[in-house]
């Protein structure tokens, strides 16, 4: 069986935000919903079941210009990221935002980009071309 071919533009993301429009844009067209800007709603997006994936069948998503998403997702987006999580105590568990934060600003951390390969890299029928 032939992969179904999508085709992610990393020039349309410039954000977090516009990261999660773009995925929705490629992998939801025609549902009445909007993806959440949320790591944990994109894994459940990639296991399937809505939007143009049934969760078995091969997918090859092949992310354009991922350097555009690479450098708008880097360090700054992240710190921005785990920041906001800090600012919600009643949400987030500080720890682990707190512990990924200084990751970061050490230079050892992932960027938000980096996680978001890393959920894609769980699911095997998912191949990611970086292009």
């Amino acid at each position: 069986m032939s992969p179904l071919t999508l085709r992610l533009e990393g020039s349309r993301v410039d954000g977090i935000a516009s990261l999660y429009r773009e995925l929705g844009r490629v992998l939801m067209p025609d549902e009445p919903w909007t993806l959440g800007e949320s790591l944990d709603a994109l894994d459940d997006l990639l296991y399937g079941g809505f939007g143009v994936l049934d969760g078995a069948a091969p997918v090859r998503v092949t992310w354009v210009d991922h350097a555009a998403s690479r450098a708008a997702l880097g360090v700054e987006a992240t710190r921005a990221y785990y920041r906001a999580k800090l600012e919600r105590p009643e949400v987030y568990a500080a720890g682990p935002a707190q512990r990924a934060l200084d990751a970061l600003d050490a230079g050892a951390g992932e960027t938000y980009f980096d996680l978001v390969l890393r959920v894609f890299a769980d699911h095997e029928n998912i191949e990611l071309v970086l292009a």
